[in-house]
């Protein structure tokens, strides 16, 4: 019987393609401090620059390209035959640009747009302004479709459950520090899962996995996928 995989994707796997990582020197994320454009609280604080920190990073994404990461477990989705569920804390589309379709965004995406007041979520492309009304409800309150720090991330319980059937659990280009994805090894463990780190360095969760190989994602990746196709 084919194996159940799931895979969870960071930061490290995109930093390759030229986007910076969550947090960067001296905690700051892209010259902002976290707290001033990835929370509710500054979201209402000044709507302004929550906005155009995340419109930014949206134009951004056109000078970007798919890496060898990406398009080895774009590769691994099209030729696997059992289940497999790739989640990514990433709120960039290169995933999807390398060709995956068993994915899902768990922190949102910036090529989306969630109304505040009836929770719809859409396709956004371009800039998104203050006060842009949802098409939805007619209410002037879309803003980025990223969940931030105090949020939920999106299909817990559907992470929950593939974890739960998953025979492998592989990490990949992660910190290990931010919850509930730093749990998801122990949550496989219990499952009965078998587990794999691929990082650039080792991680505050590297303990916890029964295996874990070091180095570029863009290496590590396409040389494990090679293996699982083999």
């Amino acid at each position: 019987m084919t194996a159940s995989l799931v895979i969870l994707t960071g930061a490290g796997v995109s930093a390759e393609s030229g986007i910076a990582t969550f947090r960067g020197p001296g905690g700051l994320w892209e010259g902002h401090r976290v707290e001033d454009v990835c929370t509710p609280e500054a979201l209402a604080a000044d709507p302004l620059l929550v906005h155009r920190f995340y419109d930014a990073r949206r134009a951004a994404l056109a000078a970007v390209e798919p890496n060898a990461a990406h398009r080895a477990l774009a590769a691994l989705d099209a030729a696997w035959p059992g289940e497999l569920l790739i989640v990514t804390q990433n709120v960039d589309d290169l995933h999807e640009r390398a060709g995956t379709r068993r994915l899902l965004h768990m922190h949102g995406e910036l090529q989306s747009a969630l109304c505040a007041a009836c929770g719809a979520r859409r396709p956004r492309s371009e800039a998104l302004p203050p006060g842009t009304r949802c098409e939805t409800c007619g209410a002037a309150a879309l803003r980025p479709d990223i969940v931030f720090f105090g949020e939920m991330p999106y299909q817990m319980a559907r992470i929950e459950a593939a974890l739960a059937r998953a025979d492998l659990f592989v990490s990949i280009g992660t910190s290990g520090a931010v919850y509930p994805a730093a749990g998801f090894v122990q949550l496989a463990d219990a499952y009965g899962a078998d587990t794999i780190e691929l990082n650039l360095e080792r991680s505050a969760g590297s303990a916890l996995f029964a295996e874990t190989r070091l180095g570029p994602a863009g290496t590590l990746v396409p040389a494990w996928v090679a293996e699982m196709l083999a």
